[in-house]
């Protein structure tokens, strides 16, 4: 059976708030490294339907629910060499594809024990500081901008 890799495309979905509190997920398997949702498509999955999806899995929240929008830019960079194994052999970017979801107010948050361990909400400076992901923190700053 050929193994199965994850596609080098992903989306990253900043979650905030009208009043601009940001949503942060301390990961699983990096204690200590925060970051907005994350996560590769799934088979032929358009980027929309991905992030839906993401955010269900990661926060229990229904995207549809709320103004779910594609930022219209992405982001290509180096895929951390802990995280290679799980992309195809010779594999070493990853296409991010940038979207936000916008939450009238803050709303509790039910993580995936296997992907996360908790949440915050902070302050855009104070969620971009967080973030282990350069990628991640620009995309939090653009809210300011």
């Amino acid at each position: 059976m050929e193994p199965s890799y994850k596609q080098p495309v992903s989306v990253l979905v900043v979650i905030y708030t009208l009043d601009l509190q940001v949503l942060l997920l301390e990961r699983a398997d990096q204690p200590g490294l925060w970051q907005s949702v994350t996560g590769s498509r799934d088979g032929e999955e358009t980027l929309l339907q991905t992030a839906v999806r993401e955010v269900a899995e990661e926060t229990g929240l229904e995207a549809q629910r709320f103004q779910l929008s594609d930022w219209g830019y992405q982001n290509t960079f180096s895929i951390y060499p802990q995280w290679r194994h799980r992309y195809a052999p010779g594999i070493t970017e990853n296409t991010e594809h940038v979207f936000g979801l916008l939450l009238p107010k803050i709303v509790p948050i039910l993580v995936s024990p296997r992907e996360h361990l908790g949440y915050m909400w902070l302050g855009v400076e104070a969620a971009a500081e967080k973030c282990f992901s350069p990628s991640n923190a620009e995309a939090i700053r653009r809210l300011i901008r």
